[in-house]
């Protein structure tokens, strides 16, 4: 599928909002699925990625349903051991969580997914979980999926991530749920904390400190929750940076999650000299959220490494093409888990926006990119990852004359309304 962008947009106005945050919905899901009773989100997100989730739990008896467009209902119920493979597609998070959550259950299952995925490093997953006790086999070896796990009586971990992740994080905790024994993870560096803060507020006596994480196992199932979702920052960066690299442009955006664990890329852009401005929303919610208003800016190039990488690794495309407009150098290190990604973003992005004319210099763990320089419309490529499909959309938009993207359907993996939304504001495409 081809997308086609026509460049040069100016003035983009508007109040919008972006789909529900991804990683909050297969957390939300995930732990619905474990719960007794039934569990109601409000705000999910509606993708590809979540149907892959979905449709894995739903393999495994759990009862999923719509009650409204922006409502699921999620039925726990004992999990059944599968009569099909579970297939994650593209979703590295639906698979590193079954693996922990499956670990620890009564039933058997094999996991596996498309191509991309099955290139994705597992070990870092399977290593702690078989510590744990965990009986996990991969079929071609080498800890590549398609995976076999046999449910089994799990012991606590005392476990260091080698690799700040998440998913990781995620994967060892959903074990450790009923595991015999205190689960203990340290982190090298702080990743985003969905899983404890939903945990914390389901009763589960778990404790974060200096990188450290405690967590005692839990006598009986998860109870039954209900849960707001805010929307996707991820999502939200793309038209905050519609907004602050069109001239003449503002824009709104609602609801949207600013979990301090996130917020890297608002931080980089306010560093950069970004005008965004943010309305927290004053109520208590498990996860914090806000509205934001951006306007176009000048911005100046800055370096970017370290913890600060981690709070942004999936707003890295975006960033490259904000970096193509800063005036000076634009610098990403210790970015290296970016090659592992839906592609390898450095250098999926260091090649399609050398087509446009962008100066982008690629590293072994970063890249280099000198500003600011006038983009041309060119035929590009979304290379299978949909935040390079989006991220080169929006460079479309910059640029002078027509942007081709080849590969656009890969979109809808996490914000199927993507083209919707960016005709409502301004830009125009087809």
């Amino acid at each position: 599928m081809e997308l086609r962008v026509t460049g040069g947009a100016r003035g983009l106005s508007g109040t919008i909002r972006v789909p529900g945050d991804k990683s909050i919905t297969h957390r939300a899901l995930l732990f619905g699925a474990m719960a007794d009773g039934t569990t109601r989100l409000s705000g999910p997100m509606r993708a590809g990625v979540i149907e892959a989730m979905e449709n894995c739990l739903g393999a495994l008896g759990v009862e999923i349903e719509g009650a409204q467009e922006s409502e699921t209902l999620i039925h726990g119920i004992r999990w059944q051991t599968p009569d099909r493979i579970l297939d994650c597609r593209s979703s590295a998070a639906t698979m590193r969580l079954l693996m922990g959550a499956l670990a620890g259950s009564q039933v058997r299952a094999t996991l596996a997914g498309s191509a991309r995925l099955t290139a994705r490093p597992m070990a870092r997953v399977a290593d702690p979980l078989r510590r744990m006790g965990a009986q996990i086999s991969a079929l071609n070896g080498h800890d590549r999926p398609p995976l076999s796990i046999v449910g089994s009586r799990l012991r606590g971990i005392d476990y260091r991530v080698p690799v700040p992740s998440a998913q990781v994080k995620a994967a060892i905790l959903a074990a450790g749920l009923h595991a015999d024994g205190r689960t203990i993870v340290h982190e090298p560096a702080a990743t985003r904390d969905h899983t404890e803060r939903l945990l914390c507020e389901l009763g589960v006596s778990l404790t974060s400190a200096n990188g450290t994480l405690s967590m005692e196992p839990m006598s009986s199932p998860l109870p039954p929750f209900e849960l707001g979702i805010p929307g996707d920052l991820s999502a939200a960066a793309l038209p905050l940076a519609a907004a602050v690299l069109i001239p003449g442009s503002e824009l709104t955006i609602r609801g949207v999650g600013l979990n301090p664990t996130r917020t890297g890329l608002l931080e980089v852009l306010g560093e950069m000299g970004a005008q965004i401005e943010i309305a927290r929303t004053a109520a208590v919610e498990i996860e914090p959220s806000g509205d934001l208003t951006a306007r176009y800016s000048d911005l100046q190039g800055i370096t970017i490494q370290g913890g600060r990488v981690v709070s942004m690794i999936d707003e890295f495309p975006i960033l490259a093409v904000i970096a193509t407009q800063a005036h000076g150098e634009t610098r990403v290190l210790d970015a290296g888990e970016l090659r592992l990604k839906e592609s390898d973003r450095l250098s999926s992005m260091t090649l399609e926006l050398r087509k446009m004319g962008a100066r982008i210099e690629e590293h072994a763990s970063g890249v280099t990119i000198e500003g600011p320089t006038p983009l041309t419309g060119a035929h590009v490529s979304s290379r299978g990852d949909h935040r390079v499909a989006m991220a080169l959309a929006m460079a479309g938009a910059l640029a002078s004359g027509e942007t081709i993207l080849s590969g656009a359907e890969v979109i809808q993996e996490s914000f199927p309304g993507f083209a919707t939304m960016l005709r409502s504001i301004g830009v125009q495409l087809q």
